[in-house]
């Protein structure tokens, strides 16, 4: 992974972008480790709804702040996305009274993960820190009502992870992603599907989005949007035929992500996530479950070999 640049990813850098009316997306350059995009969804009255919380206790102050800001009454509802503390770890400053709402596998998986994040993404001062999980969860799909605003939840995991959520607003064609969606970075699998994430990106594409706030990275409009979910669908490709063979000579995914380090996705962030995606991808050609939990101590060690040294984090 590149360093990133401490201007580009301050906690200043962070803007709400108006990508709809009444629809922002908080988007944090650069979008590296820990530093995600969120949403709000303003009503008519004042009220309104979050995407996705974020990492450290200053940039999560400083998300509920700007969202005050478009919202300023109250918070009919915050939707995790999926279980990461990157996109959880401010749930705990959601307010009393508003319900958190994921998928249930986002809720098991926050709660078995507990701040396993901060604990091997260390670097950054990430202040207080609770585990909040989801208090109103479900599968399949769920909509929710802003006045006449329809705000539809499609479950599509096990993709990024085995609870990913696409927050979708039909009116307006605006797909929150999730990290179903990196954009400029390497996608990361190892808690969800290799051989599921194509399915994802499908179900994504589907909903033929002319704006789509991806997890990480900027904004994507129109004909981007295609790009991005094609270049995302050849990533995958990619991982599944390079586990493939790996898994077939008998190299680990270690081996078989050395053997491969030069490739067309090498020059996107997090490069080591590639280490990951193949732990992942050998569990599903040796027959496990789909989405069966690989816990990210256990392949963390070997996404540091590839790096080179300790990955490093500038939220």
């Amino acid at each position: 992974m590149r360093d990133s640049d401490p201007v580009t990813t301050s906690i200043e850098a962070a803007a709400l972008q108006e990508v709809a009316p009444g629809v922002f997306a908080y988007v944090q350059p650069d979008g590296s480790w820990m530093i995600n995009n969120t949403g709000v969804v303003a009503g008519d009255d004042g009220t309104g709804l979050m995407v996705d919380t974020t990492s450290t206790e200053a940039r999560n102050r400083a998300l509920f702040a700007a969202v005050a800001g478009v919202v300023p009454g109250r918070l009919h509802a915050v939707v995790n996305t999926h279980h990461h503390g990157d996109h959880t770890f401010g749930n705990w400053l959601v307010p009393a009274g508003t319900p958190v709402v994921g998928h249930a596998h986002s809720r098991e998986d926050q709660l078995a993960a507990g701040l396993v994040a901060a604990q091997v993404l260390t670097g950054p001062d990430y202040g207080h820190l609770e585990v909040r999980p989801p208090d109103l969860t479900f599968t399949g799909a769920l909509t929710l009502h802003l006045g006449e605003r329809a705000v539809e939840l499609h479950a599509v995991g096990p993709a990024h992870t085995r609870g990913d959520v696409v927050v979708w607003l039909p009116a307006e064609r605006v797909a929150f992603a999730g990290d179903v969606a990196f954009a400029g970075g390497q996608p990361f699998l190892a808690e969800g599907s290799v051989a599921g994430y194509p399915r994802a990106l499908a179900a994504l594409r589907a909903l033929e989005p002319e704006v789509l706030v991806p997890g990480h990275g900027p904004v994507c409009r129109g004909a981007e949007v295609t790009r991005l979910l094609d270049d995302l669908a050849g990533y995958a490709a990619f991982v599944d035929a390079t586990a493939r063979e790996g898994h077939a000579a008998g190299w680990s995914p270690l081996e078989t992500a050395r053997r491969r380090a030069d490739n067309p996705y090498a020059a996107w962030q997090e490069s080591e996530r590639l280490v990951g995606n193949l732990h992942r991808a050998y569990t599903e050609l040796d027959g496990r479950p789909l989405g069966e939990r690989l816990p990210l101590t256990d392949i963390w060690p070997d996404m540091v070999a590839f790096h080179g040294g300790p990955i490093g984090c500038r939220a």
